[in-house]
């Protein structure tokens, strides 16, 4: 039996796992989504062409790649409809290489609302939500009420509709928000005959059948680690388990049937919305850092924030993860600096010191210890079959620390920009 490799972020998500799935998606027979939904934003680029996915896996540029929706994942077929017809004009046969679980759960437009009503009422203490209803539907899903993909296939479907739907009526009324029911309900309806259309599978049977065969499997997340619902800085994190451990809850396989875990994260730190961010640069250098490195959400468009790279919290990451590569963005954004800093521990408001992440992170004052290293000013693009000292200094320092091999690194935006290393 084959092995399921999983790829996920070591941050606080927008670390580049589209671009390296899309390079690594060659070696697999499968690429499998195991959660999240819309929120996500996974971008690819190459021949001139920006593409970003939302709720499709990033395998879907490979012909030969078999590309699945797991159970884990949140579905707006709303928001499917959309993709898939933005993916028409490039002749994909998304019908014959495209399958979506039947227990993979289904975001209604009521579920956005929601999103919008709940994130209005905590004012200040907003989360910084993406409003795609993610957090409403994993709060059905776990509620146990909420409507599933293979649910639609049933011939009560719209009286399944009208029950949860009445639920979310009554609180909407609650927060006073207004809408047009009949619009959004037919929308949703003609999307929902659309998804009709595609491969509804028993996932678990379907990748469990396909580890037998010896079929590669690569198990795409989305976010990142430090937004998982138990390990990330809650409150200010997403509804879903974004770890190695959602892999096998979200596409059902067992923890044994695990291999590599491929861990990403940018040669800096950024994070979108709110929540703690102990590096986070305000000022003409963090400024710089999100226009170098066009830091604006691919699903949101909202600028990120940008700070050094935090070494306490990717080896948190790394430990909970079981990450056994590692693979670095965005190198060639840190050119224009001519000094490269780097948190190695933190200092706490009582004053100790530590490489540890703290229980409080939202209410603790995190003070970020770094180390300087000398920048490498060079155009990684133009030099990417001999990497500048500086640079494979920095790559040096951080597998020493971390304990862990850097095995790609990017730099640049193209699939055709990624160095691989023994």
């Amino acid at each position: 039996m084959s092995k399921v490799d999983v790829l996920l972020g070591l941050q606080w998500g927008d670390e580049g796992k589209g671009k390296i799935v899309d390079v690594l998606a060659p070696k697999y027979d499968v690429v499998a989504r195991f959660q999240g939904g819309p929120n996500a934003g996974h971008t690819l680029e190459f021949d001139g062409i920006k593409h970003v996915l939302h709720q499709i896996p990033s395998g879907i540029f490979r012909e030969a790649t078999k590309n699945v929706i797991g159970n884990g994942v949140v579905l707006d077929p709303i928001v499917f409809k959309v993709e898939i017809e933005k993916l028409a004009k490039y002749n994909l046969n998304t019908k014959k290489n495209l399958f979506i679980s039947k227990k993979a759960t289904l975001i209604l437009p009521t579920h956005r609302l929601l999103d919008v009503a709940y994130e209005k009422a905590k004012g200040v203490d907003k989360i910084g939500s993406t409003l795609k209803g993610i957090g409403p539907t994993y709060q059905d899903k776990i509620g146990r009420q909420g409507l599933r993909v293979g649910d639609i296939l049933a011939d009560n479907f719209k009286d399944r509709l009208k029950k949860l739907t009445d639920i979310h009526f009554k609180i909407l009324k609650e927060h006073n928000v207004e809408f047009n029911w009949n619009e959004l309900e037919s929308q949703f309806l003609d999307a929902v005959d659309f998804l009709k259309e595609f491969d509804l599978i028993d996932s678990e049977y379907f990748l469990n059948k396909e580890l037998k065969a010896g079929s590669s499997i690569l198990a795409e997340g989305a976010q990142g680690a430090l937004l998982d619902i138990d390990f990330g800085s809650y409150p200010f994190v997403t509804s879903s388990n974004t770890v190695t451990a959602g892999a096998c809850t979200g596409l059902g396989v067992a923890p044994r049937n695990i291999g590599e875990v491929y861990g990403i994260f940018k040669a800096y730190s950024t994070r979108v919305g709110s929540g703690p961010f102990p590096t986070e640069l305000i000022d003409d250098q963090g400024e710089l850092m999100r226009k170098e490195g066009k830091e604006f959400g691919s699903t949101t468009g909202r600028p990120r924030r940008c700070g050094w790279i935090d070494l306490p919290s990717l080896k948190y990451s790394i430990m909970i993860n079981g990450v056994t590569q590692l693979l670095m963005m965005k190198a060639d954004v840190l050119s224009i600096f001519s000094t490269i800093k780097i948190c190695t521990k933190y200092q706490l408001k009582d004053g100790t010191i530590t490489d540890m992440i703290p229980y409080e992170q939202v209410n603790e004052k995190i003070i970020p210890i770094y180390t300087e290293l000398k920048g490498w000013n060079i155009d990684l693009r133009e030099s990417k079959e001999s990497l500048p000292a500086e640079l494979n200094e920095y790559i040096k320092f951080l597998e020493t620390e971390l304990e862990v091999p850097i095995t790609l690194v990017s730099v640049g935006p193209d699939r055709t920009e990624t160095i691989h290393r023994n």
